[in-house]
């Protein structure tokens, strides 16, 4: 609250967003209630009970003064060796999409005095990596990728997602934070999606040894928001990141627009 207060004192009184993993409940607050994972939720294949769950979630999660869960994880898991299984509801596209849909309504009940949005990550095809690596490469053509890995995306915007995190993970060798086809083109062109895209924590640094370079080909791609752990006196921090990024717009290296863009949905 006192964050928010002097966040809410200059002139353009821009608030302060603050967003949690809340992945089985608020897991990350002592005294939450703590939910099964994805994986158990999964095996219910009950919609209601899903989204009675993440209501639950979201009042512990207004309640502790954030705004925003980084959830649900709509991953289609291909590969039990994959490390992070237990994120995924199911194999089956089907499901992870009934199930995905019913965490976001769940989780942008609009309460009394507060609001808490959802995040459907990581777009796309995490769970699809060859032979279950952790930020790996997703290979399959796109008729595969969209009937499987891309499948719930369409009804978590249906249900009013308000903002996707994009994955580590690669589709064909391409990493998805540089990729403008699947963020722009598809995600927010020809799936209608109107919130905003957020990177996953410090993954902008593997699109290039060079940060500018970095910052350079995920806003140009459709990364509206940097999810940035480093402070001042760490390499590739959020000050190098405002710094380099005002110095791309300047150069006409990053439209104006797509900042105008980034800021509008945030």
């Amino acid at each position: 609250d006192e964050f928010q207060s002097w966040a809410l004192k200059p002139r353009l009184k821009i608030p302060l967003i603050y967003g949690i993993d809340c992945v089985h409940g608020h897991n990350n607050v002592d005294g939450a209630v703590i939910f099964p994972h994805n994986i158990g939720l999964g095996a219910t294949r009950n919609p209601r009970l899903v989204e009675k769950a993440a209501r639950v979630t979201a009042q512990e999660v207004a309640g502790t003064g954030m705004h925003w869960a980084f959830a649900p994880c709509v991953a289609v898991a291909q590969n039990e060796r994959w490390g992070r299984t237990y994120e995924s509801y199911s194999e089956s596209p089907d499901v992870v999409s009934l199930l995905g849909a019913a965490a976001v309504r769940g989780l942008q009940t609009r309460l009394k005095d507060n609001f808490v949005i959802a995040c459907p990550k990581h777009y796309a095809g995490d769970g699809g990596t060859k032979d279950g690596i952790d930020q790996g490469n997703t290979i399959c053509d796109e008729a595969t990728f969209r009937r499987i890995h891309l499948a719930p995306y369409v009804p978590a915007i249906k249900a009013g997602a308000c903002s996707i995190m994009v994955s580590y993970s690669s589709w064909n060798g391409e990493k998805m934070h540089a990729n403008k086809y699947l963020l722009t083109d598809v995600l927010k062109h020809e799936l209608g999606f109107q919130g905003f895209l957020v990177s996953d924590w410090a993954a902008i640094d593997q699109l290039s040894a060079d940060y500018k370079t970095a910052i350079e080909k995920s806003v140009n791609a459709g990364l509206d928001m940097a999810m940035i752990p480093n402070g001042p006196g760490q390499k590739n921090n959020y000050v190098d990141f405002i710094t380099f990024l005002k110095q791309l717009v300047a150069e006409g290296r990053v439209p104006q627009s797509r900042i105008d863009d980034a800021a509008k949905r945030i």
